[in-house]
């Protein structure tokens, strides 16, 4: 029945198909607008407009936001305690969340550390109202600086961070300046590597290109500092999203302010090393970037900036809608087998290779980039395989990030959900012995039918000769293989 009705329907499926690989490419080919915005611009370097005297550094108050951090406190609270920088100007703030063992673990670290640094204040709130956002506001009723800097709890920021940051303050127009990440445990496993070329892509090209630019650009939620007049003219932290830091970046510069990026600026911190963990933090960097896109959008069209301003704007916030296309593109994948069954090749090829022009090549040279920039180089296979797995992980999240944007357009709950972090670097280390665990939840039981109906159509595709569309059916069933399998059984 279901192949009589796509019968007698000829021209609906491709259509669809067509069309939604249309607006994918459309994102597909950004990537590389950011790569020429990145290389016409890269000379614009941010200069501070003067450098302060020793007697003229601002006072800065440093938040650290922590919930349920055992393993890394210890770790940041040292590092955050050995930055260069005077000590009658630096005021420190634990903002402790906590509910388990972490809270003795920090006060006794507190309490050592404050016989060196009498600057260190521990703040526990009986209640987490507002999650990180909340926690990061109550501390500023508190804040002794004019500049506000915040790290996580699995950042490690080095002692030359603030002195390297805080000179762009000199200009009293800019509210935010970002450091870029780079990652304690790259090379712990498959996924972590994965993870780091994902984040390379975002902070060696996007960030770079969009604040060269004059676009918009995001604070990353950490390794920044702000200017605390910027906070509250913006109408200061809120939580009525779960990204907290994209909320803020646009309401500050929506205001007229300047926020600079610098990429050579390396704050380095922990990759999640287990699966449920990365999809629980994509499902709330995705849902988040929808929340702000409804709750933002429609003032940012509004407003006086330029128009390539708010075009960059709504490709950053609604980049994760990527993910519901890509779901309805497998969803369509076995009846456009069947229409194709009764057509010739030629249909096929015209679908995919739209697919590969506008998402393999683009990708391939924009993490490329990404990677030669900071004279990464390794053999071009290895690069390659890393690609075909950064594409396959993209597919099998497909129904988590799908579920994260819904979430985000159309529901108002916005739970943070932290991810762990294991203090885990080495290799020889093992996450599995540690008390964290990032929950298994109902999609793998999605992920489980989505895989199902892939290896059908796969089937369908060799039985019909469709060998066009075979690589593709492949990476999509590796992606969601590999994702449900470390899902429910990761041991790494």
């Amino acid at each position: 029945m279901t192949e009589k009705l796509l019968l007698g329907l000829p021209g609906l499926v491709p259509s669809l198909y067509l069309g939604i690989l249309a607006i994918i490419s459309l994102y597909g080919f950004h990537k590389l607008l950011m790569v020429w915005r990145f290389y016409r611009h890269r000379h614009r370097s941010p200069k501070p407009l003067q450098y302060f005297s020793e007697t003229e550094l601002p006072t800065v108050t440093v938040q650290l936001p922590i919930f349920n951090e055992m393993y890394v406190i210890e770790r940041l609270l040292e590092a955050v305690c050995q930055l260069d920088y005077p000590e009658n100007k630096l005021d420190i703030q634990v903002l402790d969340d906590s509910l388990d063992e972490t809270q003795r673990i920090c006060q006794a670290k507190v309490l050592e550390l404050q016989k060196k640094h009498p600057n260190l204040h521990y703040i526990h709130r009986q209640n987490r109202w507002g999650f990180k956002a909340g926690a990061l506001d109550h501390g500023l009723r508190f804040a002794k600086g004019e500049l506000i800097t915040i790290f996580d709890a699995d950042f490690i920021p080095k002692p030359d961070t603030l002195r390297n940051m805080v000179h762009h303050f000199s200009d009293p127009r800019v509210g935010m300046v970002q450091a870029r990440w780079t990652h304690l445990n790259r090379n712990y496993s498959l996924l972590t590597e994965i993870q780091a070329l994902m984040l390379d892509g975002h902070f060696v090209i996007e960030q770079t290109a969009r604040n060269r630019s004059g676009c918009f650009f995001n604070f990353n939620g950490t390794a920044g500092i702000w200017r605390l007049n910027a906070i509250h003219d913006a109408g200061g932290w809120q939580h009525t999203t779960v990204t907290e830091d994209l909320d803020l970046s646009y309401r500050v510069q929506l205001k007229g302010w300047r926020c600079t990026y610098l990429p050579d600026v390396l704050v380095p911190a922990e990759l999640p090393m287990e699966m449920n963990a990365f999809k629980s933090q994509q499902f709330r960097w995705a849902k988040g970037a929808s929340q702000v896109a409804a709750k933002l959008l429609p003032e940012i069209f509004r407003s006086n900036i330029p128009f390539y301003v708010k075009f960059e704007s709504f490709l950053h916030m609604t980049n994760n809608i990527n993910y519901v296309f890509l779901l309805v593109i497998l969803l369509l994948s076995l009846p456009y087998h069947i229409y194709v069954s009764h057509n010739h090749w030629e249909q096929d090829l015209f679908v995919y290779l739209p697919i590969f022009v506008g998402t393999t090549v683009n990708l391939f040279c924009f993490y490329l980039v990404s990677q030669y920039e900071q004279g990464i180089t390794k053999p071009f296979w290895k690069f390659a395989h890393e690609i075909f797995f950064l594409m396959s992980i993209g597919v099998g999240l497909s129904i988590n990030q799908s579920l994260a944007v819904c979430e985000g357009f159309f529901q108002t709950d916005s739970e943070f959900v932290r991810t762990p972090k294991h203090g885990v670097i080495s290799s020889a280390e093992n996450w599995m012995k540690k008390k964290y665990r990032a929950a298994k939840t109902w999609t793998i039981l999605l992920e489980l039918s989505m895989l199902a109906y892939l290896v059908l159509t796969l089937v369908l595709a060799l039985y019909y000769r469709h060998y066009w569309s075979l690589p593709f059916l492949i990476l999509f069933n590796v992606g969601y293989f590999y994702v449900l399998r470390l899902s429910i059984f990761q041991n790494r």
